[in-house]
């Protein structure tokens, strides 16, 4: 089955749009059984969208004019794996968990902002459609692959000591 094209700015930033939602949809859940699995799938999902930047976006877009965004993203996406990788350790009754899951939601938010403001326009000028549906293509090939092989979140435990490289 061949899928229609997807340019990989409109993929990350309709992924920032359901990250952002998922994320709003786990505040308000008062029933805990409920919030748990709402959150596991929050932290694959967050995940999955960190590693394709990381593989496969940022090295495909880094040059002169956007190695100090994608560094300070590098250095965003750190944060968001160890506070994720804290979250992933409590239970969601635990009265650390709020806190901590209201920095991340709003550390990812903040993420998206800079990414959608800063980045993704110079990416744009910088980069033609065909490369862009390429990435796009990639990017979703490499989230499917992560998905299948069953609980990405649980990776970023050990990803926590450092920013990844920007390759």
């Amino acid at each position: 089955m061949k899928h229609e094209p997807i340019d990989a700015v409109e993929l990350l930033i309709a992924q920032h749009r359901a990250m952002e939602g998922l994320l709003k949809h786990v505040k308000e859940e008062t029933d805990s059984g409920k919030r748990s699995r709402l959150f596991a799938e929050a932290g694959d999902q967050l995940t999955v969208h960190i590693k394709a930047e990381e593989d496969i976006f940022y090295p495909a877009v880094n040059v002169a004019r956007t190695e100090g965004d994608l560094l300070e993203s590098l250095e965003e996406h750190l944060s968001l794996k160890r506070l994720l990788a804290d979250l992933l350790a409590l239970d969601v009754d635990d009265k650390l968990f709020e806190p901590k899951f209201k920095v991340l939601k709003e550390q990812a938010e903040h993420h998206h902002k800079e990414e959608e403001e800063h980045l993704f326009p110079v990416v744009k000028r910088m980069i033609g459609q065909q490369q862009r549906e390429e990435l796009g293509r990639d990017m979703l090939a490499l989230q499917h692959e992560l998905k299948a092989a069953g609980e990405p979140r649980e990776a970023v435990r050990n990803e926590t000591a450092t920013a990844a490289p920007l390759a």
